[in-house]
């Protein structure tokens, strides 16, 4: 009987164990109600991390082979049928987003942590832009700069107005030989043509139905979503003359994973990770050379 006792009661110490272990995890990514010095100086030094390692990452596969200049300018407002500026204001949205929700969880204030993200977010991607002006094929380009700021603003501006992002930049790429030529002739891996083969790229805002409508019968977490995507754009300018060059609208529904209600602060913050991707759907597109069609699923 003692055996017997004493057996449930290792097995329920180790139960009362496991539950504190979780419980821990759980109050790790759990925002702190205060400011919390230790993690905000971990944010601090794990974002310079990032921004150090992201440049040599940029340097390895953008600029290693790129012929270096005086600091110079560029105007490339029509550069890849406008696919490389949709991409700058996506990449300044969700930086700024994931950086002011990492000092939400530090316990820094609101406000503060609306204008860390941003400084975080533009300046991560204007020294991008430095880099740029000393490469002697690009140079500085103010159009680039400029979506840098917009997508800066679209997360800040909607955090002051409604508190929540109604309006959400994400992404999707289909790696399909039938999404341009381009696809088979960018890069060597999966890798490189996610981030060079803007045939394959479509960028959208991804809107919320209900922040706007206020419904009690349609779902919290189902958006609409309107996206843009090229084909055909094998250079910098439009003044190439490609046969097959497009230019598509996307309209679609999409998810607000933010929006699914649960307790668990790992799934939060999966899903808010996760949000920067646009869900595959019933989509249809407006082509400006293959007409209108759609598609059963589209990504």
């Amino acid at each position: 009987m003692k055996k017997i006792a004493l057996l449930i009661l290792l097995l329920h110490s180790g139960f009362m164990f496991s539950q504190e272990m979780e419980t821990e995890k759980t109050s790790f990514l759990k925002p702190s109600d205060t400011l919390n010095i230790p993690r905000q100086t971990a944010v601090l030094i794990s974002e310079t991390a990032l921004i150090g390692s992201g440049l040599l990452v940029l340097n390895q596969t953008w600029y290693n082979d790129k012929e270096k200049s005086s600091f110079h300018f560029n105007k490339d407002h029509n550069g890849w049928g406008m696919m490389d500026k949709a991409a700058h204001g996506f990449a300044t949205y969700q930086l700024t987003r994931l950086s002011s929700e990492a000092f939400q969880w530090s316990g820094t204030s609101k406000n503060k942590s609306i204008i860390y993200g941003a400084a975080f977010g533009l300046g991560a991607t204007t020294v991008k832009e430095v880099l740029d002006g000393f490469t002697k094929e690009w140079g500085w380009s103010w159009y680039d700069f400029g979506f840098n700021v917009i997508g800066a603003g679209l997360y800040s501006g909607q955090e002051l107005l409604w508190n929540e992002q109604r309006i959400q930049p994400k992404f999707s790429y289909n790696n399909s030989e039938s999404k341009g030529i381009v696809t088979s002739n960018v890069g060597a891996g999966f890798g490189e043509r996610l981030f060079k083969n803007y045939d394959g790229q479509t960028f959208w805002l991804s809107f919320n139905i209900n922040s706007f409508l206020k419904t009690s019968f349609i779902p919290n977490w189902l958006n609409f979503s309107m996206g843009y995507g090229v084909d055909n754009y094998l250079t910098t300018t439009d003044m190439v003359i490609v046969p097959k060059k497009s230019k598509s609208l996307y309209l679609s529904f999409d998810a607000d994973l933010t929006k699914i209600k649960t307790n668990s602060h790992i799934l939060k913050t999966i899903f808010s990770i996760c949000n920067t991707i646009k869900i595959p759907a019933p989509t249809i597109e407006f082509s400006s050379k293959k007409g209108t069609r759609g598609h059963v699923l589209y990504f």
